[in-house]
């Protein structure tokens, strides 16, 4: 075998998912390759803690980081600045009124050179996802135009994010927010940030490790409500009237 040989699982069948903790340590986190980005086969990855993560010309690649970054909803941090913001109700905030226009979002270059992997088969994939119930959005809203937005999947009581944008100062900040608020409120245990990064760190997203996520993951997706789109006001009335952090 070559050196710099790198020897993952190809994948014939949802079924065939390794474990997470099977991932290679270089890259850091990739599991397997292979399979489709059909319902079935994302379901069966998130629940064992794993996401598709690939570029254009590659194959679908899994993965699943060690540490993992997570949000506990009732952690959200929120920093006077951002608290002003939310008590000015700046940004109406909607949810599930157009996935579609946020993944594209999400998906569009941030510069001209840039390139992005939410390619349009996985924009497509996480459409039926969010057509079946799975999958959700967090809208900003400003004068009629979308100024900033997340989206992910909802598996029993987790929340797996997948991207966020902005427009405008502070939109996916005010998302972010009022995610992990209506979270709690519904009774979800934990939100998946999946990378480290300092904005999110900053909002009260910490590290834990891979195993102890995917064990988390055993019980948080089999319980919880049925999927089906979120009402589009269910951000409404949220107070922000609390000291700052």
């Amino acid at each position: 075998m070559a050196p710099n040989t790198i020897t993952i699982p190809w994948l014939d069948s949802p079924a065939g998912f390794p474990l997470a903790s099977c991932a290679l340590a270089d890259p850091g986190g990739l599991v397997a390759a292979g399979g489709e980005l059909s319902p079935e086969w994302l379901l069966a990855a998130y629940r064992r803690g794993i996401f598709p993560w690939y570029s254009e010309g590659d194959p679908i690649l899994w993965w699943s980081p060690d540490p993992r970054l997570v949000l506990f909803p009732d952690e959200i941090r929120i920093h006077r600045s951002l608290r002003r913001v939310l008590r000015q109700q700046r940004f109406e905030v909607r949810v599930d009124t157009d996935f579609a226009a946020v993944i594209a979002a999400c998906a569009a270059p941030r510069a001209p050179d840039d390139g992005t992997w939410i390619l349009p088969e996985m924009q497509a994939a996480y459409c039926r996802m969010f057509g079946l119930g799975h999958a959700h959005s967090v809208e900003c809203w400003r004068g009629g135009r979308l100024a900033g937005g997340l989206y992910g999947l909802a598996l029993g009581r987790a929340f797996f994010g997948e991207s966020m944008f902005s427009l405008e100062t502070d939109a996916s900040k005010v998302a972010l927010a009022h995610l992990a608020r209506m979270l709690a409120a519904r009774g979800f245990a934990v939100i998946d940030c999946q990378m480290t990064t300092p904005h999110l760190l900053s909002m009260g997203a910490r590290e834990i490790s891979r195993a102890a996520f995917c064990a988390g993951l055993e019980h948080w997706t089999v319980t919880g409500g049925p999927p089906g789109r979120w009402p589009a006001d269910l951000a409404r009335g949220i107070a922000w009237n609390t000291p700052a952090d």
